[in-house]
């Protein structure tokens, strides 16, 4: 598949701490194949800060998306609890916890959230993109 062309994968996980690895070790092999390995260092370090808030912030099941199109990577992570991501602090103010989403925003060139409802079930996407260029 030609790296111009639009392409997206969708990993359920289930609620555990185990998920982070899988979903860093499957973007990984999903950029790899894609010939976009310049990109997995920082992709899987976001990936891993979306997905371990999903999990170590919720209850239910979760799913990290994984798309490409126009240059540009988008990672997100699904859960199922509505209510937003706490807000991003300071990269040298935070202590061990709440740095998450201060990476994503520090390392990604676009960040943000939605909340989501679909058949019934509520929750919320967590986003980033990474270009290419």
């Amino acid at each position: 598949m030609p790296e111009n062309e639009p392409w997206e994968y969708t990993l359920y996980i289930p609620n555990d701490v185990r998920a982070v690895t899988v979903a860093r070790r499957t973007l990984r092999l999903i950029l790899t194949l894609h010939g976009l390995i310049r990109l997995t260092d920082t992709a899987e370090l976001l990936a891993a800060e979306l997905v371990s808030n999903a999990v170590r912030h919720t209850k239910g099941p979760a799913a990290l998306r994984v798309r490409w199109s126009a240059g540009v990577l988008r990672i997100g992570a699904w859960d199922a609890d509505p209510e937003p991501p706490e807000p991003p602090g300071e990269l040298g103010v935070l202590g061990k916890e709440g740095r998450g989403l201060a990476l994503v925003r520090a390392c990604a060139d676009l960040w943000g959230w939605q909340p989501l409802a679909r058949h019934g079930n509520r929750g919320k996407y967590v986003w980033c993109e990474l270009a290419a260029a």
